[in-house]
């Protein structure tokens, strides 16, 4: 079935949006930069208006690059970062910044919610953690109740989205379940879980599948980018779902490796299989009947880049340091820039060094780096398993599974085979073109794997001995949160 259909991705750094053809051509794309609010530590938002400027700008830039080729697309799907809140009022407004999913403002109110509701971790299959929904809602409750009081409707970023292309008020179901607000087992809004945080059935979009139509893009939309009927509108899915149908991560025992900004270890599954006691997030996927479990780190590949920042290196040079000789480094680093969700659940945790010394090396440093990461997904790989999901090989993706060292290191320590894909350069946006081709008739797309480039087999005696440096790096978890809890402490 030939057929051209568009892909949009709101990230948090940019808005990415690709045209795609048959066979996955990729016809065209563009990105979008945005920036992101701090108005206090460790809290994170932005302007929703943002977001429609830039798909707008990177839709504008597709028209003029390739007019005939837009001018035929048949279908859209959208992507989105999780977890934000998007408040908007009764006459269509947006009432604040979105807080997005990386702002630790709400960890009382986490607290609050799994004291105030018991059935939380039981019907949402995941813990409360600041980074969902629901706790936002919660501290704007106590906080903004001049705001509270005026909500009509609680989108996440990627369902404001819908509503500017085609006034419609849909979301998928694995975007939802990031909300603490999804029934994931039975697929559906909780209404207890809703009024736990003073909301209703009436605020929340509509629930459809990822690859169902949710909508239609508005004529006088159709109009400006010179599209000879209005495309259908897919239900799409959250970032790491769509990235899962990008690389055709879409039947049970399918399992991937993110090293992007956060880190994500993710497993799909044909039922719902929670594990909140050790911060596995378990939530339905964007294709229907069909289930995932994640470990989350929130900051993998994003801790290299901040290692760059403070060397003033470029990343592929601090890899050209490293020793060819395949020894661990002598220094340890904890990941946790920006707080831990698997399996700490803690946004006040930071990370650091230990174990420097006179001698020791930026080369040392950078590998230690590359291996707390590691170590990190490990925990992660460990959450899984005790939730019944033991892996035996993934793909591998994002921008740090580019390294070939930092791959091999990864799949050492977690002692499965590592595929390194042909993934996409649109990540999201690519996912969820391949949702817009289900949702129009074809669906061929959504399931096709992605092309291994390379693999990388662990080596039995260096996963033996990552295994019992794992041991000693976990000693670091308590040391960093201690230190930065306050209570630490000081020796006799």
């Amino acid at each position: 079935m030939s057929m051209i259909t568009l892909g949009i991705d709101i990230g948090t750094s940019g808005v990415k949006v690709a045209l795609v053809g048959d066979d996955d051509r990729v016809i065209g794309h563009s990105s979008q930069p945005l920036t992101v609010s701090r108005p206090h530590a460790g809290w994170s938002e932005q302007a929703p208006d943002d977001w429609w400027a830039a798909t707008c700008a990177g839709l504008d830039e597709l028209k003029a690059q390739h007019p005939a080729e837009l001018a035929e697309t048949a279908a859209i799907g959208l992507s989105g970062q999780m977890h934000g809140a998007t408040l908007v009022g009764a006459d269509g407004q947006t009432l604040r910044p979105c807080i997005l999913w990386n702002d630790g403002r709400s960890d009382v109110e986490c607290a609050e919610l799994e004291r105030d509701w018991p059935a939380l971790r039981q019907v949402t299959g995941n813990i409360a953690m600041p980074g969902f929904t629901a706790p936002k809602i919660a501290w704007v409750r106590k906080h903004e109740p001049a705001v509270f009081a005026r909500i009509a409707r609680v989108l996440l970023p990627k369902a404001w989205l819908r509503w500017k292309l085609s006034g419609e008020f849909a979301e998928d179901m694995s975007d939802a379940s990031g909300t603490l607000w999804l029934d994931v087992g039975a697929r559906r809004w909780s209404e207890a879980a809703l009024a736990a945080t003073g909301l209703t059935l009436a605020q929340m979009p509509r629930l459809v599948e990822g690859s169902e139509v949710a909508g239609q893009l508005k004529p006088e939309l159709a109009a400006r980018w010179g599209m000879r009927r209005a495309p259908l509108i897919a239900g799409g899915a959250g970032d790491n779902a769509a990235g899962a149908v990008g690389v055709g991560a879409v039947h049970p025992g399918d399992a991937f490796v993110s090293l992007g900004t956060s880190g994500v270890l993710w497993a799909t599954t044909e039922r719902f299989a929670p594990n909140p006691a050790h911060a596995v997030h378990a939530f339905c996927h964007a294709v229907p009947n069909t289930w995932h479990q994640m470990g989350v780190l929130l900051s993998a590949a994003s801790s290299l880049a901040w290692w760059a920042g403070v060397t003033g290196r470029h990343e592929p040079e601090l890899l050209a340091e490293i020793p060819a000789d395949g020894a661990p480094s002598p220094v340890w680093f904890a990941p946790y820039l920006s707080g831990e969700r698997t399996p700490h659940n803690d946004t006040r945790v930071r990370g650091g060094f230990l174990g420097l010394a006179a001698d020791s090396t930026r080369a040392d440093l950078t590998l230690a780096v590359l291996e707390g990461v590691a170590y990190a997904l490990r925990d992660a790989q460990q959450s899984l398993a005790s939730a019944g999901t033991v892996l035996h090989e993934a793909a591998a993706i994002g921008g740090g599974a580019r390294s070939p060292l930092w791959v091999q290191t990864i799949a050492d320590v977690l002692g499965i085979t590592l595929h390194q894909v042909a993934e996409s350069e649109i990540g999201c946006a690519f996912g969820a073109a391949r949702l817009a081709r289900m949702a129009a008739g074809d669906p061929i797309g959504v399931a096709r794997p992605a092309t291994k480039l390379r693999s990388f087999v662990p080596r039995p005696e260096r996963t033996a001995l990552h295994a019992q440096r794992h041991a000693q790096w976990q000693r670091l978890y308590p040391l960093a949160r201690d230190f930065a809890h306050g209570t630490s402490q000081d020796p006799q």
